[in-house]
């Protein structure tokens, strides 16, 4: 590290004393989108800038449960070390943890010197560097949704959903959030600078969306990231579980993590007048440009494969089914949500796609950067979509349907060479071994269905 840098650091450390802050949380995300962290005195701030944080590589192929999954890289290579570097630009305050300041951090193979195959976020600098390439900055707002559950030692699961009021959709209040659960969230997430825009209750008992604004798609994924583990840290300081589970209960609908797309020109190229969209086209086909329309069909002809990323569990698949304004067939619309992949009403800088495959406990880096590859894939093809979709859909004589379960998701996301090719082979590799080994360990697993249906009678 250059003296400059260490100067900058040391300003840094100058601020954050300044401010009563006397320790930072080193963040990056793993395979599955779950923040893995580290806390660092201030003082030691130039050391760890300096040499980086060392943590065991296979902390991307431990699975939720705690075990190591065998992937190339981790076990057969005797669980080497990847390098955490703290990203000093990302910095802000913990507004929730006086004392604390949190920035992300970039990961480095340190045999290398290059980023690790698994690393989510740099998978998504390589992809929007392919788009660089053809003149595109992709612009993503994300749209989330989670549950909020107070803890039952008694119940199933040892959770039930907070506040099971039906009818409480697209409301804010007292009436759906007894107590005050969004207002005291959207203050905090706001204080952390991630571009909160708004929150309302959703469509079941205990269940919330905040909305986030757009910007270039590594900020948006950054954001998105951040903001996931926000929402479950602040419900944890209540005693409660805030959990971006594809579909958590029988009785109730799933949480959608929805992203909206367009594409910016490069401003330098823009003289003057900035970056432009270059999705809307007041003279194109349903007023979008050329652009638009290959990037849309691109998103349509790699779904199959999408799904192994924007549906990365098990437990997905059990969102989708009609009537669940949760996608399962191959199908896009104007303004029409029962599609796949929806144009919302707005044209000029607000034209763009939005796309409603995926389900909340999708990792936001691979879901961008999955996202962001099909449509430039779609791009390069030249390739208008069909017909868009009229009326309410979930038809499968009009539309192909999508994979429904994971281990067909990934045969689809194995087989789409050209997605894979652009995801890199080495990320596709490991995703797959760790998510094989997923379905592997749940295939093996008594569940209490099975006993409920069996035990008694058989």
């Amino acid at each position: 590290m250059s003296a400059i840098d260490l100067q900058e650091v040391r300003r840094h450390i100058e601020r954050l004393t300044a401010e009563g802050i006397d320790v930072v949380r080193v963040v990056y995300p793993d395979l599955i989108g779950t923040d893995r962290a580290r806390d660092v005195l201030v003082d030691e701030l130039p050391r760890a800038c300096e040499h980086g944080l060392a943590f065991c590589r296979a902390v991307y192929h431990t699975s939720p449960q705690g075990d190591v999954v065998p992937v190339s890289g981790g076990l057969d290579a005797g669980l080497p070390d990847i390098s955490v570097r703290p990203d000093l630009s990302t910095l802000v305050a913990l507004p929730w943890e006086p004392g604390v300041a949190v920035c992300l951090g970039n990961v480095i193979d340190p045999a290398t010197g290059s980023p690790a195959p698994e690393s989510p976020r740099d998978l998504l600098s390589a992809v929007l560097d392919r788009c660089a390439e053809h003149g595109l900055r992709p612009v993503v707002g994300p749209e989330l949704e989670y549950f909020l559950c107070d803890a039952a030692p008694g119940g199933a699961g040892g959770w039930q959903r907070y506040n099971r009021d039906s009818g409480v959709v697209y409301t804010a209040g007292l009436r759906a959030d007894p107590d005050n659960h969004l207002l005291r969230t959207l203050r905090h997430v706001r204080d952390l600078n991630i571009g909160v825009l708004s929150g309302n209750h959703e469509f079941d008992g205990g269940q919330f969306e905040i909305n986030l604004l757009h910007s270039d798609a590594m900020s948006a994924a950054d954001r998105a990231f951040r903001f996931k583990a926000a929402i479950k840290e602040l419900a944890r300081k209540e005693g409660r579980l805030a959990t971006f589970m594809a579909k958590p209960f029988n009785d109730a609908g799933g949480s959608g993590f929805h992203l909206h797309l367009s594409c910016e020109s490069d401003p330098s190229a823009e003289g003057a007048g900035g970056a432009r969209n270059l999705f809307d086209d007041p003279s194109g086909q349903y007023g979008l440009s050329a652009t638009a329309r290959h990037a849309a069909a691109g998103l349509l002809a790699h779904a199959p494969a999408l799904a192994a990323l924007l549906n990365p569990t098990v437990n997905s698949y059990k969102r989708f089914g009609p009537d669940t304004l949760a996608p399962w067939l191959i199908d896009w619309g104007l303004d029409n949500r029962s599609a796949m992949v929806r144009i919302p009403p707005e044209r000029g800088s607000g034209a763009r796609l939005e796309l409603r495959l995926g389900d909340a406990s999708a990792n936001p880096y691979l879901a961008i950067a999955g996202a962001v590859a099909a449509a430039l894939l779609g791009v390069l093809a030249g390739e208008e979509p069909s017909a868009p979709l009229e009326g309410y859909g979930y038809d499968a004589d009009r539309s192909a349907v999508l994979p429904m379960s994971l281990p067909e998701a990934l045969d689809a996301l194995e087989a789409d060479t050209a997605l894979t090719e652009v995801l890199g082979k080495d990320f596709v590799a490991s995703f797959l071994a760790y998510k094989r080994n997923e379905v592997e360990r749940f295939q093996r697993h008594v569940t209490d269905w099975e006993f409920t249906e069996y035990a008694y009678h058989l």
